[in-house]
């Protein structure tokens, strides 16, 4: 297995194999400097300098690789992600410049979910110079956070059931000190009675919990993080078929950004009072299940007309979001994988971002393109709250008439968000149904980069 945190290393002067990062407008110059055997290489490699393209040239006894980005001064994360994927094992060195924000690409585009794999063979790994050693330590945990996302996302539910994220989060808190609190089972049913009967069908083994962790000074502004765990969804007694399950192991895509940003606060030393929640069920069919037209009250008192058991996200996050609010937060973003019409609007690349504040939402999106985690904002409008309406609870979780789909379901979440709160929601997919340099098929980390970004820049200094 990969060392990822060997992968970038300070530059000081050790022996490196060249990177020339040529675009088609620099390209020509570049050539100029080539003898005429390392220029007919090229040219039989067709390289012509468009982004991701790459070639091998010899040079003496040893070779240098050349590649194109789009802008050689304006580097993404992710125009050295292939060549971390595909060039032989060594250590490498930009030539003429530093990798920047690429050194993220370069570790994302080393990773291999084979934990299931009996060929899985360990791969040399491909290590990066930089002289910019102030960003390492900032690059890999930034990196370690979404492979983080990725192999929760990836490992399917019988090995990443609520017990298992609940065993996660107990990993992050005794490597950070937190402080972890967990109520699971039958116990679940006066606090968080909509988590409760959302998860009460599934097998002991996969109890539904509520799991709980602070950490920071209490003096400091108080965040809180929640993200949507379910383990795996069925649809419940409203039964999926099976085309629509066979993903549902990323449901709790929303718990493994939470979790993997919290890691991130806290080895940042952001200076917060970090609060996490993650409602952790399998919505599971049995006898025991909870049924269309069922009536639930909610941890905040408001009861909850039950019209679709697939649409159970939103019922373990509004327990969540309650608590979270009681706590008199300064900031709560959520993340969950909440409404297929969100992936209808925006596709699987952006995740959908809800806010109630006009600058948090600004800031969300400038950190998301800052850090090529872009997020596209989607309204909170109020003429669709009337689509929740029931005539026998005070809200249903699931309108019949399908309009606004994402819309109506973050309008729900904020229902049981605090008056006054500065609240942030990501309808994000958390998963890859293609590869792309740096990002393979799979689960992945979609608006977390964005929401850290946000994050970083309100409460960035380090802890002295």
């Amino acid at each position: 297995m990969i060392d990822r945190h060997a992968l970038i290393q300070p530059d000081r002067g050790q022996q490196a194999i060249a990177l020339h990062l040529v675009d088609k407008a620099t390209l020509p110059d570049f050539l100029k400097g080539l003898n005429t055997g390392q220029r007919a290489s090229l040219a039989a490699q067709k390289f012509e300098g468009g982004g991701y393209e790459h070639a091998i040239v010899p040079d003496g006894d040893g070779w240098f690789a050349v590649a194109g980005v789009a802008n050689v001064d304006c580097l993404s994360s992710w125009c050295l992600a292939k060549l971390a994927d595909v060039l032989p094992g060594g250590t490498y060195r930009r030539a003429g410049g530093e990798p920047g924000k690429a050194m993220h690409g370069w570790v994302t585009g080393q990773y291999r979910f084979d934990r299931y794999r009996k060929d899985a063979k360990d791969t040399e790994p491909r290590i990066l110079l930089t002289k910019d050693v102030a960003r390492i330590d900032a690059a890999l945990v930034e990196a370690t956070a979404v492979l983080m996302v990725r192999d929760l996302v990836n490992t399917p539910a019988e090995d990443m059931g609520p017990a298992q994220l609940e065993s996660e989060a107990r990993a992050l808190a005794r490597t950070y000190h937190a402080e972890i609190h967990v109520v699971a089972g039958d116990t679940l049913e006066h606090d968080y009675p909509m988590v409760h009967a959302v998860g009460r069908a599934a097998a002991r083994s996969h109890a539904p919990r509520l799991i709980e962790m602070e950490w920071g000074d209490p003096r400091h502004p108080r965040v809180a993080i929640v993200g949507k765990g379910v383990c795996f969804d069925s649809g419940g007694l409203d039964i999926k078929p099976s085309s629509g399950m066979a993903l549902m192991k990323k449901d709790m895509g929303g718990a493994a950004h939470a979790l993997a940003l919290a890691g991130l606060i806290m080895a940042s030393g952001l200076k917060v009072r970090l609060h996490v929640l993650v409602p952790a069920v399998e919505n599971a069919i049995s006898a025991h299940a909870f049924r269309p037209g069922d009536i639930l009250r909610a941890r905040g008192g408001l009861s909850v007309e039950v019209t679709n058991t697939d649409a159970e996200g939103r019922l373990v996050l509004g327990d969540a979001l309650t608590r979270a609010s009681e706590l008199s937060p300064e900031l709560v973003i959520d993340f969950a994988t909440l409404t297929g019409a969100a992936r209808v609007a925006l596709g699987p690349d952006l995740p959908a971002m809800f806010a109630r504040d006009d600058e948090t939402a600004a800031e969300l999106i400038a950190a998301g393109l800052e850090r090529d985690d872009p997020c596209w904002r989607l309204p909170l409008f109020d003429g669709y709250r009337e689509y929740l309406k029931s005539d026998v609870a005070d809200l249903q979780n699931s309108p019949a008439n399908g309009f606004a789909g994402a819309s109506v379901a973050a309008l729900f979440l904020d229902r049981f968000v605090g008056d006054g709160v500065d609240w942030a929601h990501f309808d994000t997919f958390a998963w890859r149904p293609a590869a792309k340099p740096g990002r393979p098929k799979g689960g992945d980390a979609l608006g977390l980069r964005a929401a850290w970004g946000l994050l970083k820049a309100r409460y960035g200094q380090e802890r002295q």
